[in-house]
């Protein structure tokens, strides 16, 4: 069979959703696209090496708050969603989505082994005629650097024997309204080919696919994404401490601002920046740049501006207690929300497990709560949720307010607490006196 044969009948195949889906990687990216495949009635493989996840699925229970378990249960019993932990799986797939984490090394370097572990095993398995697209954020020009020696040196060409093509994630966690099935997806693959053949994998499950015309596109747009998110926060952050010092209130400048009908977008201050994207995103552009001599200076800068707000807040905490003429060394304190956003249990790199250890440092007596995060058990910090109470409240020489759910009776805040420090403007018009805004 030729390349071109090869292209067309795995295109034909894509369109009929007569093939079987790989997805490496069940977290926040990878379970909600593989339920979507099963739910356009595709076979479709789970690969995670948690043995916990596997299990869960296997039992038809969800574990990210977005997919409901009925979803699983249903595409469990209907054999179109299986789960495991064993690689070799891969050999049955005809397509294969790489969801896999991508953080930062210590030294803010890129750090791709978990995208290279995924590969190595999808190389162990690889046949003529598959489609291997990676989801995970990344620099620009991963996939064909990094990804198509691997595939090639099986003795397949891509674009002519196998597919190869990256589609960045655009996932929301707790947002109701865009979800995996309806965010427009961006697909570029290294060769048009490859382009071709994602994008007919991806029109058959998604509402909308965007086809750019190399890989690389496709992974710089990801990264302008949250770059862009990233600086107008730093922005708004750098405005809030500005406002401070010059006694003004920034929550009632930005309401002011957004009135305006054009020319100006709101962006909030706040705690600091968490979530697997936004605070990593960022140096992954800005070291990729430093390769081709191009210092990024005010994507960096955002960041700087960024990291510094979980100090600020606790620079907060101590105005609040000095108010009572108490330090934070021995103080009560409350935090209110550890999610990195509101509404959601995901607590990676969230500023309250920053504020969390500077206040420890300062000697501070601490507790949370935070309906989605019962247990927390992140860099050190082991802590169980104290039940949200008015007794609890009144117990707290102060209340930090980190991340805003909607669950919070934002009204038994404002009526029990001593002093709060409010990072989100969730008590807005409520009890002025004890009340001190970010």
């Amino acid at each position: 069979m030729s390349g071109a044969e090869g292209q067309g009948d795995l295109l034909a195949r894509l369109k009929r959703k007569n093939f079987t889906a790989a997805v490496i990687g069940l977290g926040y990216v990878g379970l909600p696209l593989a339920v979507e495949y099963a739910g356009a009635g595709i076979q479709v493989i789970g690969i995670d090496v948690d043995g916990s996840k596997v299990r869960d699925i296997r039992a038809g229970k969800s574990y990210i708050g977005d997919i409901p378990s009925e979803a699983i249960r249903d595409a469990v019993a209907a054999g179109l969603l299986r789960a495991t932990s064993d690689f070799s799986a891969l050999a049955e797939a005809d397509t294969v989505n790489i969801c896999v984490p991508t953080p930062l090394r210590k030294t803010k370097d890129p750090d791709l082994s978990y995208i290279v572990n995924a590969a190595e095993q999808v190389a162990k398995y690889i046949h003529k005629d598959m489609l291997i697209v990676l989801e995970s954020t990344t620099y620009p020009g991963t996939t064909e650097e990094v990804l198509v020696p691997m595939f090639e040196q099986k003795g397949l060409k891509v674009g002519r024997d196998i597919f190869l093509a990256f589609s960045p994630e655009r996932v929301d966690p707790g947002n109701p309204t865009y979800t995996t099935k309806n965010i427009p997806k961006v697909v570029g693959g290294v060769t048009p080919r490859c382009s071709k053949v994602a994008a007919a994998l991806y029109g058959g499950v998604l509402e909308n696919v965007h086809p750019v015309s190399r890989a690389s596109v496709a992974e710089m747009v990801k990264l302008l994404e949250n770059t862009f998110r990233s600086v107008n926060i730093g922005l708004v952050n750098e405005i809030a401490l500005m406002c401070d010092r010059m006694g003004i209130d920034v929550w009632e400048v930005i309401d002011a601002a957004k009135t305006k009908p054009f020319g100006f977008m709101p962006f909030y201050p706040g705690p600091g920046i968490g979530g697997h994207c936004i605070p990593l995103d960022p140096f992954y552009l800005s070291w990729k740049a430093k390769q081709f001599g191009f210092e990024s200076r005010f994507i960096e800068l955002a960041g700087v501006i960024n990291g510094q707000m979980p100090h600020f807040v606790v620079g907060k905490v101590g105005d609040a207690l000095n108010r009572s003429r108490k330090s934070i060394n021995g103080a009560k304190i409350l935090i209110l929300g550890v999610a990195y956003k509101k509404n959601i249990s995901d607590v990676r790199e969230a500023p309250a497990l920053d504020i969390l250890q500077l206040l420890a440092k300062k000697g501070a007596k601490l507790s949370y709560c935070d309906p989605h995060v019962p247990v927390l058990d992140e860099h050190g910090i082991r802590m169980k949720a104290e039940k949200f109470s008015a007794a609890a409240l009144r117990r707290a020489d102060c209340v930090v307010l980190v991340t805003d759910h909607d669950w919070f009776d934002y009204r038994l805040v404002a009526r029990e607490s001593k002093v709060v420090v409010d990072t989100r403007n969730a008590l807005k018009g409520r009890n002025g006196n004890k009340v001190i805004k970010l």
